[in-house]
């Protein structure tokens, strides 16, 4: 059953709050600055291509906490976490950004860019085009696009933006329905998120459910409630490219260990 509140389901009330905020971001910081930083930022990392080498590729995530666990690491450390992820064998990092559910900051991206030299992702719930610009001048190298949360002209407008910079976005999924929206805007990296943001439910089925529909040209990523090698074996045999794990990493005690062992197991 979906956790409902107030105003609907748990992604409309995530949604409400970052509208919110993203207009109260935008009269403080124009855009005009932001372009300026933008345009000074290091120079793009090739996401795209750090999830396609013939290895088991997972896209490490820092998260601190989020609405179905709450916090799920105390002693969270971007630099620290970013570090040993790569050290680990991580082909790329996604970082929460988004402040009142998840705990995240632009400011934790950017120490983990800085410490890394793997392509960093902005996981947040981008609205606006603005928010492309302050990711590109926080170093991000790509950011996430949720079908779920904008509408066809927006998906396009913020594709194109992003390919500007030469920052491909994660363009994120959980039917086949927001599969073929992603698709018809021309989606090269499409996420199947097996956590329904709507009810927080996990099903790691619904990236099997999904595999055959996603185009041998695109980059396939599974992302949400992996544990086990014997999970990301099974995906990779369905055509998956790449995994996207935070939860369980971020839950053990040290999480570039843990990935390494998710690794050793899934190759």
């Amino acid at each position: 059953m979906a956790l409902e509140t107030k105003s609907g389901t748990v992604l409309d009330r995530i949604l409400e709050v970052r509208r919110a905020a993203i207009s109260h971001r935008k009269r403080v910081l124009p855009e005009t600055v932001l372009r300026i930083a933008a345009k000074a930022a290091a120079p793009v990392r090739d996401f795209a291509g750090a999830l396609t080498r013939s290895v088991t590729n997972v896209i490490g995530e820092l998260k601190k906490a989020s609405p179905s666990r709450g916090v799920i690491r105390e002693d969270f450390h971007p630099i620290e976490l970013a570090v040993g992820l790569e050290r680990a064998g991580a082909a790329a990092l996604s970082v929460l950004t988004e402040e009142e559910f998840f705990q995240g900051s632009l400011k934790n991206l950017s120490a983990a860019r800085k410490a890394v030299t793997i392509p960093v992702l902005r996981k947040d719930f981008i609205l606006d085009p603005w928010q492309v610009w302050e990711a590109r001048a926080a170093d991000a190298d790509s950011f996430l696009l949720i079908v779920a949360a904008v509408s066809d002209p927006l998906l396009a407008e913020l594709l194109a933006l992003g390919r500007e910079f030469g920052m491909e976005p994660l363009v994120e999924v959980h039917t086949r329905q927001e599969l073929d929206r992603a698709l018809a805007v021309g989606a090269r990296i499409v996420g199947v998120n097996n956590r329904d943001l709507r009810t927080l439910d996990v099903r790691i089925g619904v990236s099997l459910e999904l595999a055959e529909a996603i185009p041998e040209e695109c980059i396939a990523v599974s992302e949400s409630g992996f544990r086990t090698p014997a999970e990301l074996q099974q995906l990779r045999a369905a055509g998956f490219d790449a995994f996207l794990i935070g939860e369980y990493l971020m839950s053990q005690p040290d999480p570039g260990a843990a990935l390494a062992a998710l690794l050793a197991g899934g190759s």
